[in-house]
């Protein structure tokens, strides 16, 4: 379809990326193939030189893979995508494309716990530092920059707190200091959250969650701004190879036709049962971007156009509580990830953020009661239901 940057969310997301092929498929195939053959030697010469447009490997590109990439970077507002073999390959080939021995990152202490990990413990033994801090602060931003910080990376609303950072005036004090702003919009998908619009630079998602909707696929993908950027971050992806195979490709791309119908449905059901917990006596606090409760609600409705389908709350009986609660609820399942039509219900101390270390987690304010919701597209009455008969069963 030409021209389909101008279209309407709804219409982005089920035509975009799709690459019209010889046999008229209304939706790209899937190439299951690892190397493409050439018409002759001088073609081949001319590809690898990047004189004539074409696939040559895919680890290199794919169709397949691209129209997936062409898909997000037009609904993120962005030049070019990269698809990565999972979320954290995603992290992990912004960070090592931009950072280099002797440069400082500051991110959301407030972050997915293997982020946290991948900055720490990885990207430290190469000569990288790292400074984590509450980003819902931008004083506190400010004060953590340094001369030789080049990336401020932020997760916004942040997991598990679901704490909002202000992207636009974060990106003023990133650029100001000469730093590149990335956010990883994981939560919020470009559906309820475009931070383009907002002076970020890069966007990364973990595919695995809201765009693929359905628990069946692991992927990552990372969004670029400027076209200029590309090649740059596509030869790193080629030499570091975490790359995205074509058969997730097509599922995820297959999922994000129906994203903005799942996203107001997560969003409608969030709200409602954020709701019911707020006034529970079991309850002590509910995180949760619909609530007016929330300490950064402004800053919510000015960058996203929706609450999304996550809730954090803390129970006042404590872990103890919480582990009643998690064995008794039902429709919910006990699991980790979050963004598909099913609704999960998990521990982020014990499970999700187990690697950050108790310290990290209590200056992130990861209490070990806090319980994390990711709601589902299930009938909303039934979700209610199924929490009130484990926080019945809490004495």
């Amino acid at each position: 379809m030409k021209n389909i940057r101008n279209y309407s969310l709804d219409t982005k997301c089920v035509h975009a990326g799709i690459k019209e092929d010889m046999y008229g498929s209304v939706v790209t195939p899937i190439y299951q193939v690892s190397t493409f053959k050439f018409r002759d030697a001088d073609q081949g010469a001319r590809l690898f030189k990047g004189e004539e447009d074409g696939y040559i490997y895919t680890r290199m590109r794919n169709p397949t893979v691209e129209a997936l990439e062409d898909s997000i970077a037009i609904l993120e507002g962005g030049a070019k995508a990269l698809a990565c073999s999972s979320g954290m390959a995603a992290s992990h080939t912004l960070l090592s494309t931009l950072l280099n021995a002797g440069d400082h990152a500051v991110c959301s202490e407030s972050v997915y716990g293997p982020t946290m990990t991948l900055l720490a413990n990885v990207m430290s033994r190469f000569g990288i530092e790292s400074t984590f801090v509450d980003t819902s602060d931008t004083e506190a931003i400010k004060n953590a920059m340094k001369p030789n910080t080049k990336l401020v990376f932020i997760e916004s609303p942040g997991n598990p707190t679901l704490i909002i950072s202000d992207i636009e005036e974060i990106a003023k004090v990133a650029h100001s200091k000469g730093a590149k702003l990335a956010v990883d919009n994981t939560f919020m998908s470009p559906i309820l959250q475009n931070p383009f619009k907002f002076g970020a630079d890069y966007i990364v998602h973990s595919l695995t969650k809201f765009l693929n909707g359905h628990a069946d696929v692991i992927g990552g993908v990372v969004v670029i701004k400027e076209d200029s950027e590309y090649e740059w971050f596509r030869k790193n992806l080629n030499q570091v190879g975490g790359v995205l195979e074509p058969f997730n490709s097509f599922l995820v791309h297959r999922g994000i036709k129906t994203l903005k119908l799942r996203m107001e449905k997560h969003c409608i059901n969030a709200q409602q049962i954020a709701e019911f917990l707020e006034v529970h006596p079991e309850i002590d606090w509910v995180r949760f971007p619909g609530l007016k409760s929330h300490p950064q609600y402004e800053i919510g409705t000015k960058q996203m156009s929706g609450p999304g389908g996550m809730i954090s709350f803390e129970l006042k009986k404590g872990l103890e509580a919480g582990k009643i609660l998690m064995n008794n609820v039902e429709v919910w399942q006990l699991a980790v990830s979050l963004g598909g039509v099913e609704s999960l219900i998990q521990h982020p101390a014990s499970m999700t953020h187990a690697s950050m270390g108790k310290e990290a987690r209590e200056n992130a304010k990861i209490t070990d009661g806090l319980v994390r919701l990711s709601v589902g597209i299930e009938d909303v009455d039934d979700l209610i239901q199924g929490l009130e008969k484990g926080l019945n069963k809490i004495k």
